[in-house]
């Protein structure tokens, strides 16, 4: 396969199809990805993740385009995280090397966008030390806690903070395969 003047990137919807929320088709969402001009346009489960290509190598810019399309078709005011290829190399690559499968731990990566994309953020975040733990990676927080604690752990309270609207959170194994699907791409 040649190289393209295409950039490849992964958007991450916040909040679509979330407990009956937001219902949107995804075979509907790539026909809008592609009337926005975007090719090789592939979608991944139904949350909102939507690998694509496109010339503009802007991610601002892309997110402002997609979040006005998501808007003005779907009436969904979300705000979108973009990740180019690259971006998600190093966070897949970062993972902490004890996120093993494990039944009674789950592990989360929390994309941030650019406005919030910071490890200071850290400072912001009421952790529970003794049951969860948080590590920033640029890009991204990634989180862990043992299932049966998850209840006790500040960071499903995040979801109550204005803050939560800048970030969306996929597990690490959805995280892998949006990688996956990128490398493809």
């Amino acid at each position: 396969m040649g190289k393209t003047n295409s950039n490849v990137f992964v958007a991450l919807l916040r909040g679509v199809n979330v407990g009956g929320n937001n219902m949107i088709s995804m075979s509907a969402l790539k026909k809008s990805f592609e009337a926005l001009g975007f090719s090789d346009v592939v979608t991944y489960i139904n949350s909102g993740n939507i690998i694509f290509k496109s010339k503009e190598a802007d991610a601002r810019k892309l997110e402002s385009k997609i979040e006005k399309m998501l808007l003005k078709e779907y009436q969904l005011d979300s705000r979108v995280v973009l990740r180019s290829l690259s971006e998600m190399e190093k966070i897949v690559e970062s993972l902490p090397e004890n996120w093993t499968p494990d039944r009674d731990w789950r592990y989360n990566v929390i994309f941030l966008r650019h406005t919030i994309d910071s490890e200071d953020i850290l400072r912001e975040l009421e952790i529970k030390r003794d049951i969860e733990e948080v590590v920033y990676c640029p890009g991204a927080l990634f989180w862990s806690a043992q299932i049966s604690e998850l209840t006790r752990g500040n960071m499903l309270k995040l979801s109550r903070r204005k803050i939560y609207l800048d970030m969306t959170v996929r597990n690490q194994n959805t995280t892998k395969k949006l990688y996956d699907l990128m490398k493809k791409a």
